[in-house]
């Protein structure tokens, strides 16, 4: 691969943009990232934006082909105030709207946007298989995703490739939401939250890299995939699954949901919510997962 392939990421100092930043390096591309402040990685040019103001550094398309947008403040970060929401939808909608007024305004040779969505596009579901087919779910989670891939499609100029990714929960020791859900296996506690009996829609973050590599070289690529592994457990499952890694009891009884409620309010729909999401389509358009299962992921996690 030459260098000649330029990638522009929006988020790119987060959880997964520092990881695929180094993965497209490491592959020869060149990599632009448009942030709030200046960057650090003297291999990385970074271009100033503000989405507030409406600002961009009009100069961050230059000798671009693939824009890959992560931007978006953290779900789990903060309890959903009114504030907060608006800021959740607006930090991922008016982001993308900024680049794709830039991009009518300013000659350019961007031919594909691989964007991140997110498995809340199905919310709160039960047992229910979901397939990228599915109806989204019309609560904050639901709503948030659809404006996120709405703003996302708006910029469906002839022959732009536009693919989504409807990502589950990440997994990693680095942050997002495994630190958290070990927890209490640390304390020597390991036990489910709720019911336990709820689905949780996790992938490995390699698999997450990996999966952008390919859809950013791929031609064919586009619409929606989902961003899950192909076996997705329950909260209990997932609990037992860390105690075990962890070589620690698995014993407590659950957390009970009204606590989980009484400490998060709305926002306890993101451990409390079932959503069990088929890995099928990306299987058969050729992925392979390097860590299908719970228990081969968590190992190379805390191996």
């Amino acid at each position: 691969m030459s260098n000649k392939n330029g990638v522009l990421i929006t988020g790119g100092t987060g959880l997964i943009g520092r990881q695929l930043t180094q993965a497209l390096l490491a592959a020869g591309y060149s990599v632009n990232h448009l942030s709030r402040k200046p960057g650090t990685d003297p291999k990385v040019k970074t271009y100033l934006w503000d989405i507030d103001k409406g600002q961009i550094d009009e100069d961050c398309l230059d000798g671009i082909d693939t824009i890959v947008h992560l931007a978006g403040a953290g779900i789990a970060d903060e309890r959903w105030t009114d504030e907060r929401k608006k800021l959740l939808i607006e930090s991922r909608t008016r982001s993308i709207q900024l680049i794709y007024a830039l991009m009518k305004r300013k000659p350019n040779r961007v031919t594909a946007i691989v964007s991140a969505s997110a498995t809340g596009y199905y919310s709160n579901r039960g047992d229910e298989l979901l397939t990228e087919e599915s109806k989204p779910h019309h609560d904050f989670l639901g709503t948030c995703c659809i404006e996120w891939e709405k703003a996302v499609d708006e910029g469906a100029a002839p022959g732009l490739r536009i693919l989504k990714y409807r990502t589950g929960v990440v997994l990693t020791k680095d942050g997002g939401a495994l630190p958290q859900l070990a927890l209490p296996a640390k304390f020597g506690v390991g036990s489910p939250i709720g019911k336990g009996n709820q689905w949780i829609p996790w992938i490995h973050h390699v698999d997450v890299v990996d999966m952008y590599l390919d859809g950013i070289e791929s031609e064919t690529l586009n619409g929606v995939y989902n961003m899950v592994a192909p076996n997705p457990v329950t909260n209990a499952q997932m609990s037992k699954a860390i105690a075990k890694q962890l070589h620690r009891p698995f014993w407590a009884p659950n957390v009970p949901a009204f606590l989980i409620k009484m400490l998060f309010g709305e926002m306890s729909l993101v451990v409390l919510g079932s959503t069990r999401v088929s890995a099928q389509k990306i299987q058969t358009a050729g992925y392979t997962f390097k860590y299908p299962d719970i228990a081969s992921a968590l190992k190379e996690i805390y191996g």
